[in-house]
């Protein structure tokens, strides 16, 4: 069935990466994220590592997989961070969602944190890197330096949270970063976004992209309640 959504929900899937990450995601729950991110037309379906290749066989060309790079403590070594990736590029990962080391970013050892990051850059081989700096954990200090890291590395996104820690994404870490950076560098959302008036909210703050497991089911309730409405009439 062909879906017509309205403008202001375009505006939204079509930033929205529809994420499934829970730690007992299975094979059938994947295949349904996809179908949902194809149909809805998002702009990514973001899957664990483990499920890119079953991903890329279930959306076959319809979709854009995204997938999570030392999730979600970023505290694993840059050599298991390039492997992971290359491994998800190599089975068509189209995005990269890397988590930062948060350690050496509190000890001040920017270099490493930079290192970091190149790294994973270049095994990403020219798809979309999103670089998720945690925001919870940091000072507003530490969020400026890490736009300028992000910045300096040439990753094409920087993005607020894992949703796996003590907080999530706010509309002023949106509007820190974009003070912060230049315009070529793009934001992404994520964590605790749970309304379609959260995310319209962080879109019209700044936010080029929204990480939700949430967006679709509601766009789909919003529809239903739409056609309801119509038929009663």
């Amino acid at each position: 069935m062909r879906m017509i959504f309205t403008d202001e929900q375009k505006k939204i899937l079509t930033r929205t990466d529809h994420t499934l990450l829970a730690v007992d995601a299975t094979s059938e729950d994947i295949r349904k994220v996809c179908f949902e991110g194809v149909d809805f037309k998002t702009a990514s379906i973001c899957i664990p590592p483990l499920f890119v290749d079953q991903a890329i066989r279930d959306t076959d060309g319809r979709g854009k997989i995204c997938t999570v790079i030392g999730f979600p403590n970023g505290y694993t070594t840059t050599e298991s961070k390039v492997f992971e990736t290359k491994t998800a590029v190599s089975q068509g990962a189209h995005e990269i969602d890397m988590v930062i080391s948060v350690g050496y970013l509190k000890q001040g050892d920017l270099n490493a944190v930079k290192k970091d990051i190149s790294a994973v850059r270049a095994a990403c081989k020219g798809r979309v890197l999103k670089v998720i700096i945690e925001t919870c954990l940091l000072s507003e200090a530490e969020k400026i330096q890490m736009c300028k890291i992000v910045s300096d590395v040439g990753a094409d996104f920087i993005k607020t949270s894992t949703g796996f820690s003590t907080g999530g994404a706010t509309l002023a870490d949106v509007a820190l970063f974009k003070a912060n950076l230049p315009p070529d560098i793009k934001i992404k959302a994520s964590g605790g976004i749970a309304t379609l008036e959260d995310a319209e909210a962080f879109i019209e703050a700044g936010a080029d992209r929204i990480g939700s497991s949430r967006i679709v089911r509601l766009v789909r309730q919003q529809m239903m309640e739409a056609q309801a409405v119509t038929i009663e009439v």
